[in-house]
């Protein structure tokens, strides 16, 4: 495997397609801080997106969403992001996202299935 770290200005564009991409795809999601045990957000539910947002005070926040219906959503927000690497395997398919904080938090979004998006023609969301 291996983890490229995307730029910050860049941040944007990636996750627009990064989130075309995967949308439907079944993920995982972790938190892993020194202020918090590790803990699961979400398992193995169907990716909606990610997106880069603004909050008070004009600080940037990361945003993901998982789930298929609005009673499993899930929506988890990163806070003062500082950097966003991407796991990838040998073949070159997407892994996991890794979405480091100011607080040392790490933020852990990994993929069920590991396939180049590009084989995943035609599939159908219901």
């Amino acid at each position: 495997m291996g983890t490229r770290e995307i730029p910050r200005d860049e941040w944007r564009s990636f996750f627009d397609v990064f989130s075309r991409q995967h949308e439907g795809w079944l993920a995982s999601l972790e938190i892993l801080g020194q202020e918090v045990d590790a803990k699961q957000e979400s398992r193995e539910s169907p990716f909606k997106g990610i997106t880069l947002t603004s909050v008070v005070g004009e600080s940037q926040a990361i945003a993901i969403n998982l789930g298929k219906t609005p009673e499993d959503h899930v929506k988890h927000t990163v806070i003062e992001p500082t950097h966003v690497l991407l796991v990838q395997t040998s073949e070159g398919a997407n892994a996991a996202l890794e979405i480091e904080s100011a607080d040392e938090t790490k933020t852990l979004l990994r993929f069920r299935s590991t396939l180049l998006p590009e084989l995943v023609d035609g599939v159908v969301l219901e």
